[in-house]
């Protein structure tokens, strides 16, 4: 039977962290006795440091091994996969310092988004969709991304309105008369409020 494999990705707020205390401490035996491969997934920062530290962090609470050509291995259950900032060069220099370090290439995946896409992708623009809050038992708490590795990856945080001024805005909700919000809900539990055509959008961008 094929090995299960589950990615994580594990640099919300701190990577090492996670590694140190989280996988590597409080979830290691479940880790150890899962019978599937936990791939830790760091995703900011440095990615030559932040590989080569990773790996060298799990080892220190995973232990391993050394195969026939003298390169350190981590037990088959624990692997790391590296998918920001991935590039042919960047790989290269990736396992370049792995092999300086005597870390076998065999303990790290390589994923690759926008460099496959002559690196134009949501961080050109600073931009992505992330969630910022949620309700729970009619409690609402924030919730945000901020990686100590990359502070140019925090998310906002909290309940939050779009407004105009001198431009669009995202403040927090609590700030503003909830009539002056331009967010629409469009989805909700599974269902489409709003179904608009792309000539539609198109309209109103020209507009404004």
């Amino acid at each position: 039977m094929a090995r299960r494999v589950v990615a994580v990705v594990s640099d919300s707020y701190d990577l090492f962290h996670a590694i140190d205390e989280l996988w590597g401490r409080q979830l290691r035996d479940r880790v150890v006795a899962s019978g599937g491969t936990l791939v830790i997934r760091p995703d900011s920062g440095d990615p030559v440091t932040i590989v080569c530290e990773s790996l060298e962090r799990l080892m220190a609470r995973f232990g391993h091994s050394t195969n026939s050509n003298g390169y350190r291995m981590l037990p088959s259950y624990v692997r790391l996969m590296q998918g920001d900032g991935v590039s042919p060069g960047a790989i290269a220099r990736i396992l370049e310092a792995m092999a300086a370090r005597g870390l076998s290439a065999e303990n790290v995946a390589f994923g690759m988004g926008g460099e496959l896409l002559q690196n134009v992708d949501r961080d050109t623009l600073k931009f992505a969709m992330k969630a910022s809050a949620i309700e729970i038992g009619g409690h609402w708490s924030d919730v945000y991304r901020d990686p100590v590795t990359d502070v140019g990856k925090r998310s906002k945080r909290g309940r939050l309105a779009l407004v105009r001024n001198d431009a669009w805005r995202t403040v927090p909700a609590e700030s503003v008369d909830p009539r002056d919000n331009a967010l629409r809900t469009v989805f909700r539990d599974g269902r489409l409020l709003i179904d608009e055509t792309f000539d539609t959008v198109r309209a109103r961008v020209h507009a404004n």
